[in-house]
């Protein structure tokens, strides 16, 4: 369906102390909207040596490398008449990454493991948009019979990893407990150039047409992180893993931003902190166990947080990180061979939350004030149960459900919204449903195999205040519950050949499940309807 086109070879193998493996992906499709073409291709080689039973050397490295076409946002009545038609012609986006690393394996001793990764993130992540809301056509202006002026965007990542593990395993009281811990150094150079002004052609150009970008900066981090776990076995059927990781590093910005002056740039951003966590669980017999965990979260202010994205905008000087944990307890296990079983419950608190907020200078001016806006709660849920009804040689029959109920809300928080600062305690978390859930059954008989997925997601909120009715362009508004389902045909025709057949999205639903504030851009992305693919998987 939509001009789908994909191939997946891999080859792997061994010869003496030497193993190899590598594949090569390739997909293009004409996209299920007009103006969403997409090609893709990834490649990745693996050599390792083993010099002895205890010692061995790993390189790999992987390219990925695609081009999409960005069919634009929709407003909601655009959606309702045609999900399929396109406001952007366009846009294009289109990142090169290559992901390079070095892998040292050593077994020190016959409970110690030492293990060693250096590794790269290199390339670009460019895009070349007409970016505006829905509502505003990318159109010929009758003036100068051209398009406007796209804007060009390059991310250029430099990112270097290092990190050493070490497991230990050791007896205490009788009881067999295993230490690990670790050192990670990243050193990472982000050279982002945004706001360059291209050309008004409609292929993937990204050249442009004056020779500065609005922001040109590099973002400098270097940061070390340590972190140190233990498995305590206390009895036979307790285990504890209390651990605690502690980081320190500096991103440095340097740059020019045109319409800040050079005093009002921000420069560093440091942080140092440490994070505790406890998981544990508890053997009730061989087939049912009790487990629980509590960790601490972090999430750093960064420089999206404190660079202002126009003359509209100021940034909190005092801007704090978001701070929180998260904490489960549940039960697992099974009955027999037919029926298996996850139930858990959780809580995740999320402090200074970042957000928005409205505000007037002494000279009267307004402004958008980046700032720490307040706190969320999510309270939820979660269940598995998998049922089989029979398992023979011959044929078997399964069915499960995965289901969550998510409850996440607002606590002590205000936003701006319509020219006013809001308190908005006690509404729900944007982009969060209620309730999300799978269900399937899957058919085996002899060699066929026949598998349907049934999946519900519920309504949700795109912001944070909760709007219902749909704004004009689609930004903002309910994103409605919807239901699909799937469906996949399976045959053996050798044993290493296999066929098969698979429907997506059965009924054609018309759909969408988030409108994005920003990037790809605010307004309604329609999801896919209905397709078909077919499948023949070989092996040698």
């Amino acid at each position: 369906s939509f001009g789908l086109v994909s191939t997946y070879q891999s080859l792997g193998g061994r010869s003496g102390k030497w193993q190899y493996q590598g594949y090569f992906s390739f997909r293009r499709s004409d996209g299920y909207r007009e103006n969403g073409a997409s090609k893709f291709d990834a490649q990745f080689a693996s050599i390792s040596y083993l010099a002895n039973p205890r010692l061995s050397f790993t390189a790999e490295i992987g390219r990925s490398n695609y081009l999409y076409q960005l069919p634009g946002q929709l407003t909601d009545s655009m959606f309702l008449e045609n999900p399929r038609q396109s406001t952007r012609s366009r846009n294009y986006y289109g990142p090169e990454i290559w992901v390079p690393s070095f892998k040292v394996n050593w077994q020190v001793a016959q409970r110690s493991k030492l293990e060693w990764t250096t590794s790269a993130i290199l390339g670009q992540r460019r895009s070349v948009l007409f970016d505006a809301f829905a509502t505003v056509p990318d159109a010929i202006d009758p003036a100068t019979g051209q398009y406007k002026p796209r804007t060009v965007d390059i991310d250029g990542y430099h990112s270097y990893t290092s990190e050493l593990r070490f497991l230990q395993e050791y007896n205490l009281g009788g009881t067999h407990n295993v230490l690990a811990a670790g050192i990670r150094y990243i050193n990472n150079d982000l050279h982002r150039r945004q706001q360059g002004k291209g050309t008004t052609g409609t292929g993937f150009d990204l050249s442009l047409t004056q020779p500065v970008y609005g922001r040109d900066m590099h973002l400098k981090t270097q940061n070390v992180a340590v972190f140190v776990e233990n498995q305590f076995k206390p009895t036979d059927k307790l285990t504890l893993s209390p651990g605690v990781r502690i980081e320190k590093g500096l991103t440095r910005m340097l740059g020019e931003i045109s319409y800040l002056a050079p005093p009002d740039v921000p420069n560093n951003i440091e942080h140092a902190f440490p994070l505790f966590g406890l998981t544990g669980q508890y053997q009730i017999n061989p087939k049912h166990r009790l487990f629980a965990g509590w960790s601490q979260a972090y999430r750093p202010v960064i420089f999206k947080d404190i660079v202002p994205g126009s003359v509209l905008e100021r940034a909190d000087k005092n801007l704090k990180d978001a701070t929180g944990y998260n904490a489960e307890i549940g039960v697992s296990g099974s009955f027999g061979s037919r029926l298996k079983y996850n139930l858990s419950a959780f809580q995740l608190q999320i402090k200074n939350r970042m957000g928005n907020l409205l505000e007037t200078d002494a000279a009267g001016n307004t402004y958008i004030y980046k700032t720490n806006i307040g706190n969320s709660l999510t309270k939820g849920l979660e269940v598995f149960v998998q049922a089989s009804f029979w398992n023979t040689p011959v044929s078997s029959l399964s069915v499960f459900t995965s289901t969550a109920y998510l409850d996440a809300y607002y606590q002590d928080a205000r936003i701006h919204l319509n020219g006013e600062n809001r308190d908005i305690s006690g509404n729900r978390v944007e982009s969060v449903p209620r309730w999300i859930s799978r269900n399937g059954v899957d058919l085996a008989y002899k060699k066929w195999s026949v598998n349907v997925l049934y999946s519900y997601t519920a309504d949700s909120f795109a912001d944070p205040a909760n709007t219902v009715e749909p704004s004009a362009n689609g930004a903002v508004g309910l994103v409605p519950s919807y239901s699909l389902w799937d469906t996949g045909i399976s045959f053996r025709l050798r044993y290493n050949i296999l066929l098969r057949a698979t429907v997506n999205n059965i009924f054609d639903l018309k759909y969408f499940t988030k409108r994005p504030q920003f990037y790809p851009g605010p307004g309604i992305w329609p999801s896919d309807g209905r397709s078909m693919q077919f499948t023949v998987q070989t092996q040698f």
